[in-house]
């Protein structure tokens, strides 16, 4: 007999703490658009190997009743038409969010709450669930803090890999989803003579800017309003990200960018974007197909 099929839904990732309820907040549109299920979903693996007696069964399950409410009271404030789900599950919860990816549009976390998930540092923790999981996932930082008067950027770090059509597809959505300038980064190194040859450089960041015009172009005619800029960058995309952190919402980049996810998610993205809003959502062509 074939398995029941599951409707896929936007999957948060709960675990008591405040980023996990902003991830949750941040999901919502994720979920409306898409007119799929909030999934909020909370994890229980106890802190040690050895098996928990009842009393402690019985706090750790109240726990993740709270963590789940407090996050669902929350999502319900905002009075947005979301159909909203909760589950509590038993399991580690890396492992259990990569499987609940395997029917989810995307898994949203929080970067606070990963920290909480692992008592490995985030990056290590965020690559690992980027890697191992079936669908985006979208890594939220942000606090509690009063929205600015214009929306902020959405960023896409186009590579060569065979991600970055998906990725800028992506960045497309999700600058109309939320009515936000996009800006498509393009990163290039100068040979070691060229380093400080002004024109040289000049050259490159003209040159990246006209092949991220060529890929604009399709996206521009289908959609007049969409306010979409090529940003050609000489050396790091962090140095960048850093600067104008104050202005961006959220970086698009391919799973198989190694070294972009390194940038943001690794211990000197982390540092360099601490305190921010700028999220990021990590795409996977292949797990989009």
């Amino acid at each position: 007999m074939p398995e029941p099929f599951t409707p896929p839904s936007i999957v948060v990732g709960i675990d008591g703490s405040r980023g996990a309820v902003r991830a949750a907040l941040w999901a919502i549109d994720e979920a409306v658009s898409r007119d799929i299920p909030l999934r909020l979903v909370y994890a229980i693996h106890p802190p040690g190997p050895d098996p928990v007696d009842p009393q402690e069964e019985a706090r750790l399950l109240a726990g993740a009743e709270s963590a789940v409410r407090s996050a669902a009271d929350a999502v319900e404030a905002t009075g947005r038409q979301v159909k909203l789900e909760v589950e509590i599950l038993q399991g580690r919860p890396i492992a259990t969010l990569v499987e609940a990816s395997r029917v989810a549009a995307m898994i949203c976390v929080g970067e606070v709450g990963l920290k909480h998930f692992d008592a490995d540092r985030i990056g290590s923790t965020a690559t690992a669930l980027v890697t191992a999981a079936h669908c985006p996932v979208t890594i939220v930082r942000g606090e509690d803090r009063v929205a600015g008067p214009e929306p902020g950027w959405i960023v896409v770090e186009l590579d060569e890999s065979p991600d970055s059509a998906a990725v800028l597809q992506f960045g497309v959505a999700e600058a109309r989803l939320r009515g936000a300038p996009l800006r498509v980064l393009g990163s290039w190194q100068s040979r070691y003579t060229d380093v400080h040859d002004s024109h040289a450089v000049s050259d490159g960041n003209r040159m990246v800017r006209a092949q991220l015009d060529r890929r604009l172009s399709h996206w521009k005619n289908q959609y007049p309003d969409l306010d979409a800029r090529p940003v050609a960058i000489h050396g790091s995309v962090l140095n960048y990200l850093a600067k104008h952190a104050g202005s961006i919402q959220l970086v698009v980049v391919g799973a198989r960018n190694a070294r972009g996810i390194e940038e943001l998610l690794g211990p000197t993205g982390s540092a360099a974007l601490h305190n921010t809003d700028c999220s990021v959502l990590v795409v996977d062509r292949q797990r989009l197909l």
